[in-house]
């Protein structure tokens, strides 16, 4: 069977972008990005900074500042390290997946000695060995302790309320620092009551906006954790950019068009509700996951607690190729799939389901993988779409 528009010939329909981010971007947010450019040291554009923040401190649930940056979260995590660390600092991480492995190349970079501990991809971060390797540390030579929330390349969302409570338990002072990046605004995300330091989030994903905005919100800890930092910084430095939480301006010029979206893309998030969104990413994931099963393929995600509402990887077996999968359906139904990264790379795709995505929109992407299935000649069950939607029923 020859597949369709092999020719290039120009498509009817529009593009299915199911990658884990950067996310589609509703209209809304597209017609405010497009308005004309204002005086970013003028009133009218503090009084829009302010907004953002206070919009931004409820996706955090948060009290505390807020740091805006031109830039993608990767800069976030140097502003983390930057405003906190020492050169030499130790630091505890985690090999649990592709993000935080670039994590910790990152920190390795800085000259932050890394305590990388082995993780299985598909089982996430145990709380108890964070609880165990606290307690190890007896002089308190650990100065952080860096978890990424919900990890897109393996589908698995890690308890911060359990390692802030085994960090406890071990009576250890290191900052907690936590990629959000692929679950703000899509999962509940608790900063204070989670004891969170730092968390870094990008604009690409749950806020459904495109790239180029990063964020760090901190804590007093943090922020007084900089006082003894030798790490420089200077377009990252915190100092520069936490008076912009009381007066609305920055010490640079900002990202200004993707501030408008930003705040209607907030606008929107606070007319459909928090609960509400965190119940419709729940409920489209579990159908997600209803038709994996039905396919006869595995969830990567081995916990089934721990499985992503944000993105679904799908583990093919190791006779297929899941490249091959997702050229064939973004070649004949024009969408895009998750690769998979690092040590997945061919072995998995990845659907994303977060941001501006429902119902309709998961039945067509399931459709084109179902579809895709058989055009690229993977041995699967049908019914995964039928699984979807009768569990969408309900």
């Amino acid at each position: 069977m020859n597949d369709n528009n092999e020719s290039g010939a120009a498509r009817s329909g529009r593009h299915f972008l199911q990658v884990p981010g950067p996310t589609n971007v509703p209209d809304r947010i597209l017609g405010a990005m497009a308005q004309p450019t204002i005086d970013h040291r003028g009133t009218a554009f503090a009084a829009l900074t302010l907004e953002i923040i206070s919009g931004l401190r409820r996706v955090f649930n948060t009290s505390g500042p807020i740091m805006i940056y031109p830039g993608s979260a990767t800069g976030g995590w140097e502003a983390g390290f930057t405003n906190t660390l020492s050169p030499g600092d130790k630091i505890l991480m985690f090999d649990s997946g592709f993000f935080a492995l670039n994590w910790k190349i990152a920190a390795v970079r800085f000259g932050l000695e890394v305590d990388f501990v082995s993780c299985d991809w598909r089982h996430g971060v145990d709380p108890d060995t964070v609880e165990e390797k606290l307690k190890a540390d007896a002089s308190h030579e650990f100065k952080s302790v860096m978890v990424v929330h919900n990890e897109t390349s393996s589908g698995i969302t890690n308890s911060i309320a359990a390692i802030r409570e085994a960090m406890n338990h071990a009576g250890h002072p290191a900052l907690l620092m936590v990629d959000a990046v692929s679950s703000a605004g899509s999962i509940e995300y608790r900063q204070d009551d989670w004891g969170v330091d730092v968390t870094i989030a990008g604009s690409q994903k749950g806020l459904m906006l495109p790239p180029g905005l990063s964020f760090n919100v901190v804590s007093e800890k943090a922020i007084a954790a900089g006082a003894s930092s030798q790490l420089p910084s200077s377009y990252w430095n915190w100092k520069d950019v936490l008076p912009s939480n009381e007066t609305g301006q920055f010490p640079y010029t900002p990202a200004t068009n993707l501030l408008f979206g930003l705040r209607e893309a907030l606008s929107m998030l606070e007319a459909e509700g928090w609960s509400n969104i965190y119940v419709r990413h729940a409920r489209l994931a579990e159908a997600t996951r209803r038709a994996v099963a039905a396919w006869g393929l595995e969830n990567y995600c081995a916990i089934p607690a721990k499985s992503s509402n944000t993105v679904t990887t799908v583990l093919l077996p190791e006779s297929d190729s899941a490249d091959k999968l997702r050229a064939v359906i973004l070649r004949r139904y024009d969408m895009s799939l998750g690769a998979g990264l690092g040590p997945l790379a061919d072995k998995v795709f990845r659907i994303g389901h977060l941001g501006s995505f429902n119902e309709l929109m998961l039945a067509g992407t399931l459709s084109g993988i179902e579809m895709g299935l058989a055009a690229a000649g993977i041995s699967h069950s049908t019914g995964g779409v039928t699984a979807a939607l009768d569990y969408l029923k309900t």
